[in-house]
């Protein structure tokens, strides 16, 4: 796939998880991809943006030239604030998510099972900078969602009957949303709702190392 096709594909996912959040939400968006979303919510809608280095009320990135290096989300990436904004310390900051005072978090994964069990930090063997703050937003959080490309570099399954790496967290999972498919997690299993413009069920189903029911009515994203 080339790096153009990709990042339209993780764009789609992001524009996707954007409209999941109703009016007021409070919203942690993890490192990496899920950092997308905020480029992409709603306009008609408010929606609070938190970040576990102390603030809540994240803005767009800010145009090239324009960033301070005093303003960073959690993963060192600059960003800007929103009118209302406002800071805090890191003990405030885990205290909102051990509260259960955010809404909406958005975690990438390197795998994710039927149980909703999520592994999203360590592949041992590997140097990793450890599990930072997603344990307590996984724990805390009302609403857990998954984003992630459906597959691994190797073209294996993400979404597996069972994870192999070590949990994260057990059975926390709401939702998964895939550069394939949009599944939400059931206590009776994975239900596929939505599949990406571009693949269709038979697609989705193949490259699933889990068990998947099908909704009603199979909708597009």
């Amino acid at each position: 796939m080339s790096p153009d096709a990709r990042e339209l594909k993780r764009l789609r996912l992001a524009k996707r998880i954007a409209r999941e959040f109703p009016d007021g939400a409070v919203v942690n968006l993890g490192i990496g991809m899920p950092t997308m979303v905020a480029e992409h919510l709603p306009a008609d809608r408010t929606i609070l943006l938190h970040s576990e280095n102390g603030f809540i009320g994240l803005g767009p990135k800010p145009e090239k030239g324009g960033e301070d290096p005093r303003l960073v989300n959690a993963g060192g990436q600059p960003v800007t604030v929103v009118p209302g904004a406002c800071f805090f310390d890191s003990f405030t900051s885990f205290s909102i998510i051990r509260g259960g005072h955010v809404d909406y978090t958005v975690l990438g994964a390197l795998e994710v099972d039927e149980q909703g069990n999520l592994a999203n930090y360590m592949i041992p063997g590997k140097m990793v900078p450890g599990m930072g703050g997603a344990m307590d937003l996984v724990a805390g959080a009302r609403n857990v969602i998954v984003a992630m490309e459906h597959v691994n570099k190797n073209g294996d399954p993400k979404i597996l009957r069972k994870c192999t790496l070590p949990l994260t967290a057990r059975a926390e999972v709401d939702l998964i949303v895939t550069d394939m498919a949009f599944i939400r997690v059931t206590k009776k299993g994975l239900v596929l709702e939505e599949i990406a413009e571009d693949t269709t069920v038979e697609d989705v189903v193949r490259n699933t190392g889990a068990r998947l029911s099908l909704s009603g009515e199979i909708g597009r994203f």
